[in-house]
């Protein structure tokens, strides 16, 4: 039972290192919640998990890769472009980096930085995805690397785990800082009338830029239940509010700027999760874990306008994972698997008068998330 109980709550309050959006829907990394105090030695009461950390650091690492490649507009997949070979790849390694200090031990303060590293390879974006525009159907790549925004977070349990030892919540706020650049440049490649290259520099697409330019703010909330000696389910969630309609990037410097869709939209961004735990009583601190999460961009904001570029849409995943604990540290993976991906209409979408208008997104099979935490 006390085994359980302490790698539920590193389950539901410290892995879920989130990756929004697999592909193009989420313009960024962004971590879901912050590590929160209670993560301890094995076979401690309830209590103690938490008494045993009161005053203490933590410093955080995680660590996700995916692949986006499925094109899909609304919830039908574009399978053409992958037969095609005109689908938008991109590749995405972002390790996050934190640090979380516990002055009660019911309260904690974390500090969030991601280091990103993205690839891009398209065809549409330089010579064109046609036979006639691009006969060789050349593809060609642009990237950015960098720190992204970073997150200043607090969170605080609802119930005193002293009183209500086999379940409890969290409640947490958050601000997000514009520290990752939102206006990356790459090299663009062009054909002129003599079919001979020529590259122009502009902004890269936003699935790819480090950051959004907008200083936002984030509700969470997380908890976890005993269910009996060796099983408990977990839950987390968050939505970021981006109050900035757009930022001052211009998608296609040098041309007319549309009202619309010019600049990059600062988006507002959600996720939730919900699965159950099963410990391992043949290897101490080793636990499963299954479960479901939804994640993505709203094509409305709940504060300020909707105007400006984005890829709104949301993916359903399965999300089975495996953590492992001792006295100091504490490690945990998952590998969300998609079920359902669905690129809803945009702001954008939204103005053309013949109601035709509904763009795509490229969205992954599957992310890796990798996390680590140990105490000081």
């Amino acid at each position: 039972m006390k085994n359980i109980l302490y790698s539920t709550i590193l389950i539901a309050l410290f892995s879920v290192q989130l990756a929004l959006g697999q592909g193009c829907v989420a313009v960024r990394h962004m971590n879901m919640c912050s590590s929160t105090p209670g993560v301890a030695t094995p076979g401690a009461s309830s209590s103690d998990l938490f008494k045993q950390k009161h005053g203490q650091w933590q410093v955080n690492t995680g660590y996700r890769y995916f692949r986006s490649f499925r094109h899909f507009r609304g919830d039908h997949e574009e399978q053409e472009r992958v037969e095609n070979n005109t689908e938008v790849v991109n590749v995405s390694h972002n390790l996050d980096l934190g640090i979380t200090y516990q002055p009660t031990m019911r309260l904690s303060f974390s500090v969030n930085v991601p280091v990103l590293y993205n690839d891009r390879s398209s065809l549409y974006e330089h010579y064109g995805n046609s036979t006639t525009a691009n006969p060789e159907q050349k593809r060609f790549h642009t990237g950015s690397q960098g720190i992204g925004d970073m997150r200043i977070s607090g969170s605080y349990w609802v119930i005193d785990p002293m009183k209500l030892p086999k379940m409890n919540f969290a409640l947490g706020l958050g601000v997000k800082l514009p520290t990752g650049n939102p206006g990356v440049e790459g090299d663009i490649h062009k054909l002129n009338q003599e079919k001979l290259d020529y590259i122009i520099r502009k902004p890269v697409d936003q699935s790819i830029q480090l950051g959004d330019g907008g200083v936002g703010f984030s509700l969470e909330g997380q908890g976890y239940a005993q269910l009996g000696e060796q099983t408990a389910v977990y839950f987390n969630g968050f939505y970021l509010f981006n109050p900035r309609e757009t930022n001052n990037v211009v998608r296609n410097p040098g041309t007319t700027i549309s009202p619309i869709d010019g600049y990059f939209s600062v988006a507002d961004q959600f996720a939730a999760r919900l699965g159950i735990n099963q410990s391992l009583t043949m290897v101490k601190g080793l636990s499963l874990m299954l479960g479901g999460r939804v994640e993505g961009v709203p094509a409305h904001d709940l504060i300020g306008g909707d105007a400006g570029f984005r890829r709104p849409g949301y993916i359903v995943s399965v999300e089975p994972g495996v953590a492992y604990m001792n006295q100091k540290l504490s490690i945990a993976a998952t590998v969300p698997v998609a079920l359902y991906r669905n690129r809803i209409k945009s702001y954008a979408d939204r103005q053309d008068p013949t109601g035709q208008r509904h763009g795509d997104a490229a969205f992954a099979d599957y992310l890796v998330s990798v996390s680590m935490s140990r105490w000081f």
